[in-house]
């Protein structure tokens, strides 16, 4: 009996062990997630400032409101053109102005910060703490009820209204200093402010009175029935702005949605930003929408319409009276990779280093960090090796890179690994992975940078061997993934609508909870493009279209706001004061040339390069602007070494620079690569001097001509010759039709290419 009841203890013990192990994994396919977190591993954080519907749905982590959900005192939010900051009485609002700041660097950054706010609040009744009520695509309400007294505020990207609701009693609005009336054309509605040298109004209902009952404070005695009130800041003090301003101030922005349609055979996105208005009163339902630049420069449809500007942060934003209005961009289509490079002088060299990079493989894949981004890095590292070498013939290399990363993707998404492994948190709606890197569980930053990596090598993997990256096997965890930073479903308990995407800006936010008095913020604009390039390789691989234009919206989308703002390849939105020619670092109120781990010039360069990818040649959109831009890296570094500063190594990123420096001109990044320099750590020799050598061979990526697929690039050389190229990730033949009516047929799973003289045509 003692050895009876010994046994039992035992496997009482092991279960106790074993059977919450169990318990807390879910299969998916092969793979698995955890739900709870193992040993000492960090929870992510809470989000309860939602009302109890929102509580209901993921939590809308990575966007520009984010403060609002983690913080019982949250930051400012950069909506544009204005600021707002939910405080304990109540709403603060502000037009906020360009300030100039001198850096060690010896350089500027522009900063629009939050000060000099205008306050709206209850006159009546003490505010509650801020919560989210409503998240539409580019608007939100904040709820500051207490009790049955309730105070409702809806903000939106764009907008240059607030627009409150409060349930009972008179409303204050309190100046940050003596503000000045203006006339507001007899409308006794209207009180409009001069303060501080900007031009507020505030818009009552009908029945209204403007009480001033102190230098700095304003009263609107309510009418009884009448619970609105909307309030603007305005780009002049033209009585005709006044009167425009007065026109829409009663159509009550509701709910915002953007659409995104994509039109494979003109190679075009569309994207439609639609408003759902009320008239509080009279019959005016239309509202006020700000478009910033990459919305209304070269858009013909609201060519002719655009009213006043405000200057922001975003460069100028312009009112549009509409309910809605759509944008077009090109997709520049992207490949899986590039073909092997045969016949060139440096063929034996590529195969020596190729050689080399292979038996290095394994301790490449693993360099700095063990967590989800470096290990990303280190897959996504070894795809394009073995890229290089299947196309390059040595498929007995390939094979072996390829069972590599079959075997690090298997220890991570098997779910076997206590220390290794994904994790689904409930309480957020949120995949995050351990070891943590840069605060991504803790504050839930960068999921898209990080995912990207892994998101774009399965889809390699997946074309090598699809049954292995099948649903059932491997690929559903990809879903998962995917899911995360991209579900295109509203209001969901799972995870959020879009998670990191911001649809109005145009862009990515990589920080979860929105800290810093700046807003939100994006750093590595080009991992952000790796993630959605990725989308689109899965949803080819995998058949499945509407990811696949999903994929393909982000895409397109991204480079356009990257362009505009980091960029500013068309001179609207850097001001003369600042010294750099490109953004590093985006905010929501200001804009730095700097990184979050150093100020050393190259990698401030480098970090919204990288990784360079056949998905990156809209990096050479503009080759005078890559020419620019890396010769600043001379002086920027001399002026770093002043300080006493040296990079380790002395030429590091070298080889992104050589990549980058070829979409310019081939010649050029081939000569200033140095072969037995500095390699950055999500890149190989054999990547840099394949890429080096097919765009000496195929010329610059050629942007005038298009095609009807997804995957496919067109060259093009001095001497006109154009190289076009086309990939059919599916199992039929595949003839791909380009913009200057070549054809191209394609085999199943399978690159293709064709070579042509031809005009340049116009893009």
């Amino acid at each position: 009996m003692k050895a009876v009841r010994k046994s039992l203890q035992v496997v009482l013990l092991l279960s106790l062990v074993v059977f919450p192990v169990i318990a807390q994994t879910v299969k998916v396919g092969a793979g698995a997630y955890w739900l709870g977190t193992q040993g000492s591993d960090k929870d992510v954080p809470p989000a309860p400032h939602r009302t109890e519907a929102m509580l209901k749905t993921a939590a809308q982590t990575n966007q520009w409101y984010s403060t609002l959900i983690f913080n019982r005192t949250p930051e400012a939010i950069f909506a544009q053109p204005l600021t707002f900051k939910a405080v304990p009485s109540g709403l603060e609002m502000s037009l906020p102005v360009k300030s100039v700041v001198s850096t060690e660097r010896k350089d500027t950054e522009i900063h629009y910060p939050h000060l000099d706010p205008v306050l709206l609040a209850p006159a009546d009744f003490e505010p509650g703490p801020a919560r989210l009520a409503k998240a539409g695509d580019w608007s939100i309400d904040i709820d500051f009820s207490r009790g049955p007294d309730r105070m409702l505020a809806t903000i939106a990207h764009g907008s240059p209204y607030a627009y409150l609701r409060v349930s009972r009693g008179d409303v204050k609005v309190v100046l940050p200093d003596v503000g000045v009336r203006l006339p507001a054309s007899g409308d006794p509605r209207v009180l409009a402010l001069r303060i501080k040298g900007k031009v507020y109004a505030f818009f009552g209902p009908a029945g209204v009175r403007w009480e001033q009952t102190t230098e700095r404070q304003w009263l609107a005695k309510m009418p009884a029935g009448r619970d609105y009130l909307s309030a603007a800041a305005l780009p002049d003090d033209r009585g005709e702005t006044v009167a425009l301003f007065t026109r829409h101030a009663y159509a009550f922005v509701e709910d915002t949605r953007v659409s995104w349609h994509c039109d494979a055979a003109a190679s075009s996105v569309e994207t439609r930003f639609e408003t759902t208005a009320r008239a509080m009163e009279g019959t005016e339902a239309t509202p006020l929408l700000g478009l910033y630049p990459h919305q209304w420069s070269g858009n013909a449809s609201v060519q002719g319409r655009l009213g006043p500007a405000y200057d922001t942060i975003r460069g100028r934003i312009h009112l549009l009276a509409a309910t809605g209005f759509k944008t077009t961009l090109t997709y520049p289509g992207i490949l899986p990779w590039w073909p092997g490079v045969k016949g060139s002088p440096r063929t034996s060299e590529l195969a020596d280093i190729l050689k080399a990079d292979v038996r290095k493989a394994r301790p490449m894949m693993l360099e700095i960090g063990n967590g989800p981004y470096w290990q990303g890095k280190g897959l996504q590292r070894i795809v394009q090796l073995m890229n290089v070498a299947e196309q390059q013939g040595d498929l007995e290399a390939r094979d072996g890179l390829l069972k590599l990363l079959k075997g690090r993707v298997e220890q991570w998404f098997s779910g076997t690994d206590r220390k290794t492994y994904f994790r689904y948190s409930k309480m957020l709606g949120t995949v995050v992975a351990y070891p943590e890197e840069y605060f991504s569980v803790e504050q839930v930053n960068d999921h898209h940078f990080h995912y990207g990596y892994w998101i774009f090598a399965m889809a390699q993997i997946a074309l090598r061997d699809p049954a292995w990256a099948a649903k059932d096997k491997w690929g559903g965890m990809v879903d998962k993934l995917i899911a995360d930073i991209a579900t295109p479903t509203r209001g969901g308990a799972e995870f959020p609508f879009l998670r990191n995407f911001d649809p109005y800006e145009s862009h990515s936010w990589a920080s979860g909870i929105g800290l810093g008095a700046f807003g939100n913020n994006q750093e590595s604009s080009s991992e952000a493009v790796n993630a959605w390039a990725g989308l689109v390789l899965w949803g080819e691989v995998t058949g499945d279209r509407a990811l696949r234009d999903l994929g393909i919206w982000l895409y397109a989308s991204e480079i356009k706001g990257i362009q505009t703002y980091w960029f500013d390849l068309d001179r609207q939105v850097l001001p003369a004061e600042y010294r750099n020619i490109e953004v590093s670092m985006l905010f929501g109120g200001k804009f730095a040339h700097n990184t979050w781990w150093t100020d050393e010039p190259r990698q401030i360069k480098g970090i919204n390069l990288l990784p360079l990818t056949t998905a990156s040649l809209y990096l050479g959109r503009d080759p005078g602007f890559v020419k620019r831009s890396l010769a600043e890296l001379p002086a920027q570094s001399a002026i770093w070494a002043t300080r006493g500063r040296r990079p380790d190594p002395p030429d590091i990123w070298q080889d992104v620079f050589a990549e980058y420096m070829a979409l310019a001109d081939p010649a050029a990044g081939l000569a200033q690569w140095n072969r037995w320099g500095a390699v950055e750590f999500g890149n190989t020799r054999s990547h840099t001097l394949h890429w080096l050598l097919s765009l000496q061979r195929m010329g610059l990526p050629d942007f005038s001509v298009t095609a009807d697929t997804a995957l496919y690039s067109v060259f093009r050389k001095p001497d006109g010759m154009r190289t076009y190229l086309a990939f059919n990730a599916g199992a039929s033949p595949l003839t791909v039709t380009f913009s200057d009516g070549t054809k191209l047929p394609v085999p199943p799973r399978s690159l293709a290419e064709s070579m042509a003289t031809g005009r340049p045509t116009v893009p």
